[in-house]
């Protein structure tokens, strides 16, 4: 309780001569010191409330009583490592099961979805026998070492890319080389993967996985065009590799539709690895990954054992079983349906009234899926050129307005709206108006700029 006393500036003077600077604060000029949170509002040192937009971990709202419940009373009867017989770990695992494609049955608990798509990596390599991994374009998976080297959006400004990875055009169809106007851009892009494969094999490379979110977040809140996955599987599957497809951000219901976002490529659709992490534990350290008998078997063969000191512990899974609990009682899925196509709505009605708004949703095409959803800011309609400085600006306002909001994609342009399950139809009108408040005092501010410059 002493840290909450400090002031503002104080927090702040200690985090910078104590915390490294690549450790980054959300609006590095003007943080938010946060000292709790209950459902989707976030509370300052001064009781400030802000509408909570961001977290994708506090996955059914921040501090939910019936997770906090689960934890505090599995933590006062047994925590321990994964080695002792104990039912939440069997438990937690069937549950996860019923929600997934029947191959998808054998699991893995881990602590964060970094070691999970770690762990994935590794399987894929021991069942393959093979080594390299095509990525797609701007991906980011994870933060250790072999994680960055499969993550375009780290490794490009660290060592650069290695020989074993092979890279693949995003599959945006409002930015990428097949848009919205092409008639079948799930093949074109999917072809795009056939040719890096083909390259890499004319190398003597051999494919042993293909990594994709299955809606590519810091690439811009992508939604790839539905039978993507299936066309990519085929191609990597006859290379000798395995699909592997990231939910940490996007799974757990948050797309509304299905339960899993890979699910909205079709049914027909299944990966051969699932990896999970922050929204499964609601903001506890737990993650998973789902695969099929014969890959874990093939791990199995090696004799060597794989084990996590805490994870599937009994209080991970506790949480873990409490979360599904949630999302199952209070619907939360079909709650992300609902709220999320109002949002969706309400900044369509946006794009018509302001210039600035490029990309929501198109003829044949959209930007978002249940709580899911990114608006891309553009300069120039003709050239949908990113207004990155300009989205920077409305979110630095946005804040003011005690909206928490960030901005995403390579252009840095991308308004993302990823917040807690249970963010409200009313919570999306007051965003929407405080943000079309925004960007119509923004426009003022130009016109008067322009009157100025011819009057002078």
């Amino acid at each position: 309780m002493a840290a909450d006393q400090r002031s503002k500036a104080d927090t702040l003077a200690l985090r910078q001569r104590l915390i490294s600077s690549s450790c980054r604060l959300f609006f590095p000029e003007d943080p938010v010191k946060i000292v709790r949170a209950q459902g989707q509002y976030m509370y300052d040192e001064q009781g400030a409330e802000y509408i909570d937009c961001i977290n994708n971990v506090a996955h059914v709202g921040h501090c939910h009583p019936l997770v906090v419940r689960a934890a505090h009373e599995q933590n006062q009867v047994l925590n321990t490592n994964s080695r002792y017989l104990h039912d939440n770990i069997v438990d937690y695992a069937q549950r996860l099961s019923e929600t997934l494609p029947e191959p998808l049955c054998v699991f893995y608990f881990l602590n964060s979805g970094s070691e999970a798509n770690d762990l994935a990596l590794r399987l894929a390599r021991h069942y393959t026998g093979h080594q390299d991994v095509v990525v797609l374009d701007h991906a980011y998976h994870g933060h250790l070492s072999s994680l960055i080297d499969i993550s375009p959006y780290k490794f490009r400004n660290l060592d650069g890319q290695k020989e074993w990875v092979h890279v693949a055009p995003l599959p945006d169809t409002y930015r990428g080389p097949y848009r919205e106007d092409h008639p079948n851009p799930a093949v074109a892009y999917a072809n795009e993967v056939k040719h890096v494969v083909s390259s890499a094999q004319e190398k003597g490379r051999k494919i042993a996985a293909f990594f994709a979110e299955s809606l590519p977040s810091v690439g811009g809140q992508i939604i790839p065009p539905a039978g993507y996955f299936s066309q990519v599987a085929e191609h990597i599957h006859k290379a000798g590799g395995v699909f592997v497809a990231d939910e940490i951000q996007v799974g757990f219901g948050r797309v509304g539709k299905h339960f899993w976002a890979f699910q909205l490529q079709g049914k027909d659709f299944v990966p051969d690895i699932v990896t999970m992490g922050k929204s499964i534990g609601n903001g506890h350290p737990v993650a998973c990954v789902a695969t099929t008998q014969p890959v874990a078997r093939a791990f199995e063969a090696t004799g060597v054992e794989y084990f996590n000191t805490f994870g599937g512990s009994p209080v991970s899974c506790a949480v873990g079983l409490a979360v599904l609990n949630v999302l199952e009682k209070e619907q939360l899925q079909a709650h992300a349906t609902s709220v999320g196509s109002f949002l969706m709505e309400l900044l369509r009605q946006q794009k018509i009234k302001h210039p600035i708004v490029g990309d929501v949703s198109l003829p044949r095409r959209h930007r978002g899926v249940g709580l899911f959803i990114g608006v891309d800011l553009i300069k120039d309609e003709a050239t949908r050129t990113p207004a990155t400085e300009e989205a920077a600006y409305l979110v630095s306002r946005l804040k003011e307005n005690y909206v928490l909001l960030s901005t995403d994609g390579p252009g840095r342009n991308i308004l993302k709206f990823k917040p807690p399950m249970c963010f409200s139809l009313d919570n999306a009108r007051q965003v929407v108006a405080k943000l079309d408040a925004i960007l119509t005092d923004m426009e003022e501010k130009v016109r008067s700029c322009e009157t100025l410059r011819l009057q002078l």
